[in-house]
């Protein structure tokens, strides 16, 4: 039996599945980017767009708390 300290894959992909999921929730323009190196997921980032002078209703900003 291993005392490896690593966590499993199974954990793994949960974790960078939450963390995808929430970096996807926090924008409202933007893309998100998955690294893999390997076949593992080793880095997620955002980046978020600030649109400006869009008059379209869909352009409002989301309540907080959604």
């Amino acid at each position: 039996m291993s005392t490896d300290p690593q966590p499993s894959a199974a954990s793994e992909e949960a974790l960078w599945l939450a963390v995808v999921r929430e970096k996807v929730r926090a924008i409202r323009f933007g893309s998100v980017q998955i690294t893999v190196h390997d076949g593992r997921v080793t880095q997620v980032e955002s980046n978020e767009k600030t649109r400006i002078g869009q008059d379209r209703p869909d352009s409002r900003p989301r309540p907080s708390g959604s």
